[in-house]
C-alpha cells in the first residue's frame, strides 16, 4: 500500500492546527474548550480600590490584581463589573455573580455562605486622620477627642468597639451614624474643626483627596490592620476556581506583584501586613 501524501497546504494547515492543539493543551485548556466566563462584582465608588461607573468594567487595586490572576489562569474569562456595595454579596449569595471583591473581611458568616480562598488579596490598614499638630498618633489619644460617627454595624465601628472593649482604662466618645455621608465630606469636617479626627480604612483615597484638596491633615501610622479576601459563590464548580485562584495569589505575592500594585495605587507597601 502507498503512503498516503498530503499538498504542502494541506500539510501546512495540519501543523498550524497541531501548533494550537499544543498551545490550549499547555494554557491547560483543551482543544475544541473555550475559557469558563468568571462574572465578578467589585466596588464601584472605592477609589483606589477599585472604581468606575455602575455596570462598567472597573478600574483600581482590586481590578488590576484580577487581570494579574486571570493573565496566569488562560481557562478562565473574567469579566468585571462596577456593583453598588450593597448589591454585592447579594448578586454572589443568588448566583448572579461568581466572584465579588470589594476590600471584604472574612468572618464567620461570610465563611459559612461563600467560599473564602486562604490567601488574601490584601490589606486593610485602619489609619487616624487628624489636623497637622494635633498630637493625635494612636487609639488612646483619642479620649476626650471628638470622632467622626462610624457607619453603624460597618467595619471601622466594630474594630472602635473591640478596641474600647480591650481597652476599657480609655474612654471614647463614639457615635454610630447611617447618614453615609462621603468621607470627602468627612475628611472636610475634620479640617473645618466640626471633628478632631477621622478613624477609617486608608485604602479608598484618603491621602489622594488630602492632596487635591491640599487639606492639612495627616494620617497615622496603621492603628489596625486586616487582611482582605475575595469571595467566592459556593459551589461544585466553584471549587476548583477557588484552589486555582488561591495558589496564584501566593505565586503573585512571592513574585512581587502585589507590592507593585499596592505601590502604584496606594503608594506604600501593604505586603509587609499581610498574614
Amino acid at each position: 500500500m502507498s503512503a498516503i501524501k498530503f499538498s504542502s497546504s494541506r500539510r501546512y494547515a495540519l501543523a498550524v492546527a497541531g501548533g494550537i492543539a499544543i498551545a490550549l493543551a499547555t494554557a491547560g485548556i483543551s482543544y475544541g474548550e473555550t475559557a469558563r466566563t468568571i462574572k465578578i462584582a467589585t466596588s464601584a465608588e472605592s477609589k483606589p480600590l477599585a472604581w468606575g461607573a455602575i455596570g462598567v468594567e472597573p478600574q483600581g487595586y482590586e481590578p488590576d490584581l484580577l487581570k494579574a490572576i486571570n493573565a496566569k489562569l488562560p481557562q478562565y474569562k473574567f469579566e468585571m463589573e462596577g456593583v453598588s456595595d450593597i448589591a454585592q454579596e447579594t448578586g454572589l449569595a443568588t448566583g448572579k455573580y461568581d466572584m465579588a471583591c470589594g476590600g471584604y473581611y472574612k468572618s464567620p458568616e461570610r465563611a459559612k455562605q461563600f467560599i473564602i480562598p486562604e490567601n488574601p488579596m490584601g490589606a486593610s490598614l485602619m489609619k487616624i486622620y487628624s489636623k497637622k499638630g494635633s498630637g493625635i498618633k494612636e487609639m488612646k489619644d483619642l479620649v476626650g477627642k471628638r470622632i467622626v460617627p462610624t457607619t453603624a454595624g460597618g467595619g471601622t465601628y466594630k474594630f472602635i468597639m473591640n478596641w474600647q472593649k480591650e481597652n476599657p482604662q480609655y474612654k471614647l466618645e463614639v457615635t454610630a451614624s447611617s447618614a453615609g455621608i462621603p468621607y470627602p465630606n468627612r475628611l472636610d469636617e475634620v479640617q473645618n474643626g466640626k471633628f478632631d479626627a477621622l478613624v477609617l480604612p486608608s485604602n479608598l483615597g484618603e491621602q489622594t483627596v488630602i492632596d487635591n484638596k491640599k487639606l492639612d491633615i495627616v494620617a497615622s501610622d496603621p492603628v489596625y490592620s486586616n487582611n482582605t479576601y475575595m469571595l467566592i459563590h459556593r459551589s461544585e464548580e466553584n471549587k476548583v476556581l477557588a484552589d486555582d485562584v488561591n495558589r496564584v495569589l501566593k505565586e503573585l505575592k512571592d513574585d512581587g506583584t502585589i507590592d507593585k500594585l499596592s505601590q502604584k495605587w496606594f503608594g506604600e507597601d501593604i505586603v509587609k501586613y499581610m498574614k
